[in-house]
């Protein structure tokens, strides 16, 4: 699966979509990150409200991994080439 995110509330609309793609409950997900169900709930509504490591914790949960590039590029991720060792990930 391939997303782009541009909004809050899109990244909201795919953790609640991955979730029940999975079947799983907002409980059963919550287990698998530590938090509570209610704490699952408000990040489902409020996904600006996430850190990065519980963003990357919930999409690891959805077998689910975050890909930045820049507006302009095109790239296939699946087929991009990942950096060399001692090489920033990133080039500015």
């Amino acid at each position: 699966m391939k997303q782009k995110i541009t909004t809050e509330a899109q990244l909201g609309q795919l953790l609640l979509g991955s979730r029940k793609a999975h079947k799983w409950t907002q409980g059963q997900l919550a287990q698998q990150t530590g938090v509570s169900q209610a704490r699952m709930s408000a990040l489902e509504l409020n996904p600006g409200s996430l850190t990065v490591a519980r963003l990357l914790l919930v999409l690891g949960a959805f077998g689910l991994e975050m890909v930045i590039q820049s507006k302009d590029a095109d790239v296939d991720t699946a087929n991009t080439p990942s950096p060399a060792a001692g090489k920033p990930a990133v080039e500015w």
